[in-house]
């Protein structure tokens, strides 16, 4: 979609000479009235009345990274950049549109992940005016200002973005595939579709997002004691998995250690109960307790 913004190329002089030039043209004129000259006088008022209103209205001051949209007569006249005092004509309607960055934190929404599960979701996102003209005349402002009216159309889309994203992707691998993309897995994945996923529908408003990242993912409240438990059995699992293997591995040294270095000689039956026991005690939640066998193995 192309733009139709161009630069304002009307005549403009600086707002200080305009100044100086209407306190010199006021003077004369309040010296005409003063005069008591019936014709002078009212030259002079009339003066008066053209001079202050021509004034007031034509003058513009721009702050960095501030813009004025300039419409004669309900027509598109260019976007005036140049930062500075200026006079410009005051038949010229004037909208001020700052292009500075702005940040949006979009409160958490309740949303169905890919695999289903209701979770909560929120983002930041940092935005600024691209396309003054797109900005001015793309979307309806009802009265409520260029920069309101851009506010609202940005927070409408960013959270009917995020609900779209949010249900591309599960909340972790419990019901996917561990390489799969997921809302946990992979922050700047989702972050970058979801940046792309503005831009592409704040494009119609002359809008660019800089920057786009969740910052709050959560099961909702009627799962989440559920997932939680779900979580800590699988950190259980994991974590015995692991104690299993390093035993296991424990054992297997011990024995080739015992063998090696000839200290005592076990038959099948006694490496059975050896391995029983080092495996009880490595893997047992508390510590175990000894026990003195004052006959032999099997008494």
């Amino acid at each position: 979609m192309g733009t139709q913004e161009r630069k304002f190329e009307g005549a403009k002089i600086s707002g200080f000479l305009a100044v100086f030039v209407a306190v010199v043209l006021v003077a004369v004129c309040v010296a005409m009235i003063v005069s008591q000259d019936q014709i002078l006088v009212t030259i002079g008022v009339v003066g008066l009345v053209i001079t202050l209103p021509a004034l007031f209205y034509g003058l513009v001051m721009i702050e960095p990274n501030e813009t004025r949209v300039m419409i004669f007569f309900g027509k598109y006249k260019g976007t005036l950049t140049d930062n500075g005092f200026f006079w410009v004509n005051p038949f010229y309607t004037t909208r001020r549109i700052p292009i500075r960055a702005r940040n949006l934190d979009i409160e958490p929404v309740k949303v169905n992940d890919k695999v289903g599960n209701p979770i909560m979701i929120g983002a930041v996102l940092v935005w600024k005016v691209k396309d003054t003209y797109k900005a001015t005349f793309d979307i309806d402002s009802a009265g409520r200002g260029v920069m309101t009216a851009a506010s609202n159309f940005v927070q409408i889309q960013s959270d009917a973005a995020l609900r779209q994203v949010a249900g591309m992707y599960a909340y972790d691998n419990n019901n996917s595939k561990e390489d799969e993309i997921t809302l946990r897995s992979d922050g700047d994945e989702v972050s970058q579709r979801l940046e792309d996923e503005l831009n592409s529908r704040l494009a119609i408003a002359g809008i660019e997002v800089i920057e786009a990242r969740i910052n709050y993912l959560a099961y909702a409240a009627e799962i989440a004691s559920v997932m939680l438990r779900r979580q800590q059995a699988d950190a259980i699992i994991a974590a015995r998995e692991k104690i299993v293997e390093g035993a296991v591995s424990m054992v297997q040294l011990a024995l080739e250690k015992l063998q090696r270095d000839q200290i005592v000689e076990l038959d099948e039956e006694r490496k059975a109960a050896m391995v029983s026991n080092l495996l009880v005690v490595l893997c047992a939640d508390e510590s175990a307790q000894p026990i003195v066998n004052a006959g032999t193995l099997h008494h």
